[in-house]
């Protein structure tokens, strides 16, 4: 598979030497690794940019933290409808115009290779959508430009703390606490046991209020959890960069 997450051609025969010895990184390693793609660059230098100049710009204490917790309840189920609706998004054909973007393209490619590190990233064209969207909710969502820099700063770090995450799964990093190693668990099974269940991937809270967490012997192995229903492997294989 082509790498489109921004990251060099160094990046990724670094990222696929260390997957062919999963279990034998660290988080310092993993995170020189992670740092090496671009999105999770761009992510680091947008939030952290966002977190300096919303210290910059006066103190709204109570406000601030009615804001971030509005946005740490919202998260795990906009991660969770995201993935559903967005990410698992299948090709359709529209009069004679073939509809597949390429965060479902890309998608279809990270599950058909779960391991392959270059295409767990959010492709750059993505990222640049992503973060568009999160100005907008900032600027327009508030009436103070504090609390809409406040806003924003929160969830682009949410993004990278989405990203990290993401990176640790499927990286050769081996799960240390217990809280992460349930994560790890359940994305694991998304991937391998049934692509209809257990999509957070920071949390699970969506899914045990969805009911999308079952017991992993309370389901079928899905027949398409490498491919998502889709089959363009071909397709996929020779989609350009």
């Amino acid at each position: 598979m082509r790498n489109l997450g921004g990251g060099s051609a160094g990046a990724a025969s670094v990222g696929e030497a260390v997957t062919a010895g999963r279990g034998t990184l660290g988080l310092g390693g993993a995170a020189r690794i992670f740092f090496e793609y671009g999105s999770p660059r761009l992510m680091a230098i947008a939030a952290g940019v966002a977190v300096v100049a919303r210290m910059l710009v006066g103190h709204l204490p109570w406000a601030d933290l009615v804001v971030v917790g509005a946005i740490l309840a919202v998260e795990p189920f906009a991660e969770w409808l995201l993935h559903v609706f967005v990410l698992h998004f299948k090709p359709r054909t529209i009069g004679s115009r073939r509809l597949d973007p390429l965060f479902a393209k890309r998608h279809r490619m990270h599950h058909r290779d779960p391991r392959n590190i270059p295409l767990v990233f959010v492709p750059l064209p993505v990222l640049a959508g992503f973060f568009v969207l999160l100005a907008a909710v900032g600027g327009l969502g508030f009436p103070d430009h504090r609390l809409g820099l406040t806003a924003f700063a929160t969830m682009t770090t949410f993004l990278l703390g989405y990203e990290w995450s993401h990176y640790l799964i499927h990286s050769p990093y081996v799960p240390r606490t217990a809280a992460f190693r349930a994560v790890w668990r359940a994305h694991t099974l998304h991937h391998y046991k049934n692509e209809q269940y257990w999509f957070g991937v920071t949390n699970p809270v969506a899914d045990y209020v969805l009911r999308t967490h079952p017991a992993k012997n309370a389901v079928p192995t899905s027949p398409t959890a490498r491919t998502l229903g889709v089959d363009d492997e071909l397709t996929l294989l020779t989609a350009p960069a």
